[in-house]
């Protein structure tokens, strides 16, 4: 007859999306058939953690019972994807098998993917895994890898205990768990940040003329404003798109950590690194499926949209991406938010970005040139088609970015740096953050009249542009909210109809 030869529990946690789910790892030793089964709705990587888990122990001359040891990850209907769980299963064997006191893993939640030598490596997820620590009153320290110490870092209110190996850990834990490795801490605030890229790799004053599309590249970057710029080959779209991160103010606190911890779960950071705090730029290719651009998977991930929340979405080429992958970006557009819902799960992301995207006037990339295009209008307006009315009247700021003159390339005179407009985005970024707590172009449509006020010239070119321009509501919306930033840039509190007049000239079609 099977008898008990030992219980343990280890807590740990898996990450679903960017929500954290507790996952409380048990143990049990009875007697029976040597095996190492785990339970719980355990899948591929999980389910390998035996094998990792039995070289290490041999490795390190650990001594794994001969017993059938039966690992069970509750909630038991939770999927656990994976190898974060490898170390709490290990530290459940042990504490098991008696090596170490249940009393040591009191209060204490762990995560981390053991090598053959012993060795722990970085997992997806520390820093969201670490916030949530941080908020369970059950839990008082988190034991993780060295390579994930300085994005975890950045959760307040846990203790955290890191090593590069299973050996130092269990060293620890049997003197009281003192002996890990603290938190970093930097001077800023205790936190580790990654290093600002070199100023100038992207400035505005190495683009060559096209004032028009640098003051509404200043408009989008101050308001968060959606921007298409199209023109010929060679016309500098590329180049102003890259310069729009350096006119953005560096990421708060906040926005960092947000930005981090997508990151994380993507499997984007390095070892080691901190808290990033330069805004994201993305760039993907227009072969990009639906899935790479909005996110998805069997173990949803976050997309190309995710992963340029509080940053810049590029999209170059933009008629070649395709039909639906581009309708996919109609509701984190609006929203600021990507759902992905599978039979396994679903999951949220944040996609609060600004988009920009850059096309050509026709197939060849010269309509507009006298003399160089040769497309004829049915197929200037087929390709034109294929950037759909809907997702259009999304974008706040379309721009026509003709070929840069003579006069612009051989011009010696000076030219403004992106440092400059980086100063007046930020005062106009500060001003809407005060007024209403978020960017001009998240301002909700039931607040709208209020902050942007506007004065009686305004309102009656406002009137007159629905009329003529036939506006949609959201089109008028999106008029009204950019606006509102270019009177943020001239430090104005009330629209007046210059601004308006400003923001209907950029709601013109291309």
């Amino acid at each position: 007859m099977a008898r008990s030869m030992g219980s343990a529990s280890v807590m740990s946690a898996a990450v679903m999306g960017l929500d954290v789910r507790p996952v409380s790892v048990e143990v049990s030793l009875i007697t029976g058939t040597p095996i190492i089964q785990i339970v719980g709705l355990a899948q591929g990587a999980v389910r390998e953690g035996r094998e990792r888990i039995r070289a290490a122990a041999a490795q390190m001359g650990l001594h794994v019972p001969g017993l059938r040891i039966t690992v069970n990850l509750a909630p038991a209907d939770l999927p656990k994807t994976g190898a974060a769980l490898d170390l709490p299963i290990m530290l459940g064997i042990l504490c098991a098998k008696g090596d170490i006191a249940q009393d040591a893993l009191r209060g204490t939640m762990a995560v981390g993917e053991l090598g053959l030598d012993g060795s722990l490596r970085s997992v997806r997820g520390a820093l969201p895994i670490a916030l949530y620590a941080a908020a369970d009153p059950n839990v008082d320290r988190l034991l993780l890898p060295s390579a994930n110490l300085r994005e975890a870092s950045a959760a307040e209110g846990i203790e955290l205990g890191a090593s590069e190996s299973l050996g130092r850990i269990l060293v620890a834990l049997k003197n009281g768990g003192r002996r890990l490795t603290p938190a970093l801490l930097s001077p800023a605030r205790g936190l580790p940040q990654d290093e600002t890229p070199a100023a100038g790799e992207f400035d505005l004053s190495a683009v060559k003329g096209q004032p028009v599309a640098k003051r509404a590249l200043e408009i989008a970057a101050a308001g968060g404003h959606n921007l298409l710029l199209s023109g010929c080959p060679g016309s500098g779209k590329t180049s102003l798109a890259r310069c729009l991160p350096g006119l953005l103010p560096r990421l708060a606190l906040p926005e960092a950590v947000d930005v981090t911890a997508i990151h994380s779960v993507a499997g984007l950071l390095s070892d080691g690194a901190g808290l990033k705090r330069t805004r994201p730029f993305r760039a993907p290719h227009h072969s990009i499926s639906e899935a790479g651009l909005i996110g998805g998977g069997s173990r949803p991930r976050p997309g190309e949209a995710s992963l340029a929340h509080h940053g810049v979405l590029f999209l170059d080429e933009l008629p070649e991406f395709g039909r639906r992958t581009l309708e996919a970006l109609r509701q984190p557009i609006e929203e600021g938010q990507v759902r992905i819902v599978r039979a396994a799960g679903s999951a949220s992301f944040p996609a609060e970005f600004t988009l920009v995207a850059a096309m050509n006037p026709c197939p060849c990339g010269y309509g507009g040139v006298s003399g160089r295009c040769r497309c004829p209008d049915e197929s200037v307006r087929r390709y034109r088609r294929r950037v759909s009315g809907p997702l259009l009247d999304r974008i706040d700021l379309l721009v026509d970015v003709p070929a840069v003159r003579w006069e612009d390339l051989a011009g010696k005179g000076p030219v403004e740096a992106s440092a400059a407009v980086r100063r007046r985005v930020s005062r106009a970024r500060a001003l809407a953050s005060r007024r209403q707590g978020n960017t001009n172009a998240r301002i909700a449509p039931a607040r709208l009249e209020r902050v942007c006020a506007v004065d009686r010239g305004g309102h009656a070119l406002l009137r007159k542009a629905v009329t003529c321009l036939d506006l949609t509501a959201r089109g008028y919306h999106r008029a009204l909210r950019v606006a509102r930033t270019i009177a943020d840039l001239d430090a104005r509190a009330r629209v007046s109809e210059g601004h308006i007049a400003e923001a209907i000239r950029f709601r013109g079609s291309i």
